[in-house]
């Protein structure tokens, strides 16, 4: 009861903190509205350089300028205008929410795919020999370090292609924390495990796939959902520099249109799209955890 109470508690802030967000942003975006000058001098003068029409009253309301930034109302329509129809195509400039998503996350799938058939075998070694992992870390520590965007000039010389090279920028930003938790949570295997599987003559491939990684799947789990948390992070600069199609080139697109609607629309769905990711990550880590 106190659980469910607390949790009915924090939904309750959540929506406190939405309905609070939303309050202040239609204030902001209220009409600001011009006023004649309440000095009397001042008035004249407007009136005698012909600003103004003769006979207006002090104080007297102008005009109402809109605000350039969109009203909740106003993103309330855009929103609904691009969630109701989010798989059209209208050619290359002129595509739905959906499909942009859908590039951008086959694209992330693709170099996150592409990472752990490196990631993880490459992390084991490292994990389980203490020699490879003295030879092998110190390229690891120095290629770790450099952003996965300044690749993007080599990719796009060597592979000629921007997807698969956007591709190719995912791969390197999402190998390194799957390659890292690997090793370090192959190394944390109990030594009392292996040294009983050795006792026993257990095949290599039999200790790795039944006692080593079983053991290590938290700690790669959570290496696999770091990884994936940067590569969406990474792929929407990818895509605004590569351009052509993804949800990095529908922000850049709809800013260069002066859309600012657009732009926190998609700015939105990105966040959406990362918190399910994200999620399906935490899932999975449930799953393979365990208690000694």
């Amino acid at each position: 009861m106190n659980k469910l109470s607390g949790q009915m508690k924090a939904y309750l802030l959540s929506l406190l903190i939405v309905v609070g967000v939303i309050g202040v942003w239609h204030m902001a975006t209220q009409p600001t509205n011009i006023t004649a000058p309440t000095d009397a001098v001042a008035l004249e003068y407007e009136v005698l350089m012909g600003n103004i029409p003769e006979g207006t009253p002090a104080g007297a309301i102008l005009s109402s300028q809109e605000s350039d930034f969109p009203s909740p109302l106003s993103f309330a329509k855009t929103s609904f205008t691009h969630l109701s129809d989010p798989f059209y195509d209208k050619g290359l400039n002129d595509k739905g929410i959906g499909i942009q998503l859908a590039y951008s996350i086959s694209r992330v799938l693709a170099g996150f795919l592409l990472a752990m058939l490196v990631a993880i075998p490459l992390g084991y070694l490292l994990g389980i020999s203490p020699i490879a992992n003295k030879a092998i870390s110190p390229f690891v520590q120095l290629l770790k370090p450099i952003s996965p965007l300044a690749w993007m000039p080599i990719a796009l010389y060597t592979i000629k292609d921007a997807n698969l090279s956007a591709v190719f920028v995912i791969f390197i930003c999402s190998i390194w924390p799957m390659l890292t938790n690997t090793a370090f949570g192959v190394s944390s295997v109990r030594r009392e495990w292996l040294n009983v599987a050795k006792t026993l003559e257990v095949p290599p491939l039999t200790k790795a796939t039944k006692i080593v990684l079983p053991a290590a799947a938290p700690t790669i789990v959570t290496g696999m959902r770091i990884s994936m948390g940067i590569a969406w992070l990474v792929i929407v600069a990818a895509e605004m520099l590569v351009g052509g199609t993804g949800i990095g080139y529908f922000v850049w697109n709809q800013w260069n249109n002066l859309s600012l609607g657009n732009v926190i629309f998609a700015v939105l769905m990105i966040g959406v799209v990362g918190m399910i990711l994200d999620l399906i990550f935490a899932k999975l880590q449930k799953k393979v955890s365990y208690t000694e």
